[in-house]
């Protein structure tokens, strides 16, 4: 159930070692090591997503203008609220499976799938555009990793409808402001 062998040394960027660790988990797994594979890909690839869609929305938010700069400037603090809080409880399941989460922001950096958003200033249509995009891009990622976790583990795939279920109001929410 649930144990890894050890793995060696990881590498930084260049392939130099730069510490020893092991990927023996310290936490048993209740799920078999096949699944538990499935659910960690799953898990952390939706960690790096969501700590990307904090940092994309608070970019927005600080160099934000425009005549409705303050309606969307609040609404997106609720995103970054959503994403760290999801960001939060996906970590934590990972946890649980015995999965070390990494957000280190190199990891993000490296793994998120979102679109770059852009330097600077930003206008509040063009934000709520970039939002929009980004969200339909996460959507994609998250509905084919509840594809991935149905069998392997419901409970992670559950997690994972919530959290889609979240964006997907946010996108209505952000697409409604540019729209009519």
């Amino acid at each position: 159930m649930g144990g890894q062998r050890p793995a060696g040394p990881l590498t930084t960027a260049a392939g130099h070692p730069h510490r020893e660790e092991f990927t023996v988990s310290i936490i048993s797994s209740p799920l078999p090591d096949a699944e538990r594979a499935v659910a960690g890909t799953a898990l952390q690839g939706t960690l790096v997503d969501l700590l990307d869609l904090s940092l994309v929305a608070k970019q927005a938010h600080w160099n934000l203008y425009g005549p409705r700069f303050r309606t969307i400037h609040q609404q997106l603090d609720e995103v970054v609220t959503t994403a760290r809080d999801y960001a939060d409880r996906v970590a934590e399941r990972a946890a649980a499976l015995g999965i070390s989460p990494d957000g280190r922001a190199v990891t993000v950096a490296a793994g998120s799938g979102l679109p770059e958003f852009q330097q600077g200033w930003i206008t509040d249509d063009d934000a709520v555009e970039a939002l929009v995009r980004s969200f339909a891009v996460l959507v994609g990622r998250l509905r084919a990793r509840i594809e991935a976790t149905a069998a392997a583990d419901p409970v992670s795939q559950d997690l994972l409808i919530g959290l889609t279920a979240e964006i997907e109001k946010q996108s209505w929410m952000f697409q409604a402001e540019n729209r009519g």
